[in-house]
């Protein structure tokens, strides 16, 4: 009998070790990973720069709290201003840890603005975290139930639609922020329109409100850019990354610029394990490897190549409703209900995950090389065949 919390269903495979892109589980089976620890092994597995960089800094210290500078710290909040353009940083341990602190700064920022109760809208189908105040910013009523009373203060509206915001703002004056998914990862691979993102811009620049951009899954290039905001050309108020900015180390970041900036002050909020030694120079290193090793234009390129393998293997398919994404965030959303395919896919030696029921989700690492991108596009449009066919 274990001990653990029956909080995952988790599939009855364990690893042992894995090399760039494959992983070998305890029986000795190869696997083909084409979720990267749900877009988290951004160098693969065993990388050798981020290794060698993580056991060095073991090796001096793991940690020593915010009350004490950390020059590694402080250099990466350096390099995530430059790449991204905005101007502070705060370091957490998660996504929604990130998220949370980008809720409280809106709501901080209301109050400074005179508003009572101030209000953030958020979307529909979006997934945030899960936390008490990041879940009820979460558009998942799933998710959501047992959980209640839920944290008020959240004004939900579809995807995509800026005339529903634009409607709220004629008659809900408590609004100061917009929270968006550049990306929807667990909503189903679904992005938010150029034009969406821009015309958004505009009007919380008209309205004065705080635009927080959720990349925790999307951001460190894995849709082609460093940030998928930067694809619009916008300049959002709050960005907050995780996964994927630590290669495998947990680390999590708020990035915020314009209004938002100055807000937090010494008390107003904190993080024990937030950017310390070890983690920052993990997300330090992966940085740098990314930029040496062109992992952007890698995404680009062989995300292009899956997507474009996949249609191609599963033309004329019945069944397949779509294929979407932006450089290594991949969905091929079907007719019917497909988790199934987690668990076969595990028999054809291949990880990757379903999400929104009827999405296969696909998040390689960024160091995936095309011929990887073709032994998936193989192996998952057979298995995406047999299961349409069998159904």
């Amino acid at each position: 009998m274990s001990h653990l919390m029956s909080t995952y269903a988790r599939l009855p495979v364990a690893f042992s070790h894995g090399d760039g892109s494959w992983v070998t589980d305890s029986d000795g089976k190869v696997y083909l990973d084409a979720l990267s620890g749900i877009a988290v092994n951004t160098l693969g597995h065993n990388h050798p720069a981020l290794v060698a960089a993580i056991a060095a800094q073991a090796g001096r210290l793991l940690h020593s709290s915010n009350l004490y500078q950390i020059p590694q710290q402080e250099q990466l909040a350096d390099k995530l201003a430059v790449l991204s353009g905005m101007d502070e940083i705060f370091f957490c341990n998660s996504g929604c840890e990130a998220n949370e602190a980008a809720i409280k700064l809106a709501r901080l920022y209301g109050h400074q603005q005179g508003v009572d109760s101030p209000a953030t809208i958020v979307m529909e189908k979006a997934f945030h975290g899960r936390t008490m105040a990041t879940l009820s910013a979460t558009g998942n009523r799933k998710a959501q139930a047992g959980f209640e009373p839920l944290v008020a203060g959240f004004v939900r509206v579809p995807y995509n639609d800026l005339d529903a915001i634009r409607a709220i703002a004629r008659y809900n004056k408590n609004i100061v922020a917009v929270m968006l998914e550049i990306v929807q990862g667990e909503g189903g691979i679904h992005s938010a329109d150029i034009d969406f993102q821009r015309g958004l811009r505009a009007l919380c620049d008209d309205r004065e409100w705080l635009l927080i951009c959720d990349e925790v899954q999307c951001g460190m290039g894995r849709t082609g850019s460093w940030f998928a905001f930067q694809h619009a050309g916008i300049r959002p108020d709050v960005v907050t990354l995780a996964k994927g900015l630590g290669g495998g180390v947990p680390i999590g970041a708020c990035l915020v610029a314009g209004q938002a900036t100055g807000l937090f002050q010494p008390g107003k909020h904190g993080s024990t394990f937030g950017g310390n030694q070890l983690a920052t120079t993990a997300a330090l290193t992966t940085i740098e490897v990314i930029e040496r090793d062109g992992l952007i234009a890698n995404a680009v390129a062989v995300g292009a190549l899956i997507r474009e393998g996949l249609a191609q293997a599963l033309a004329g398919c019945q069944g397949l409703l779509e294929i979407r994404g932006q450089g290594l965030m991949i969905g091929i959303e079907l007719d019917r209900a497909c988790a199934e395919l987690v668990t076969l896919g595990l028999d054809a030696g291949l990880l990757i995950n379903v999400t929104a029921d009827k999405v296969v989700r696909l998040l390689p690492p960024l160091t995936f090389s095309a011929d990887e991108g073709r032994e998936l596009v193989s192996r998952l449009a057979k298995l995406i065949r047999d299961f349409l066919a069998a159904a």
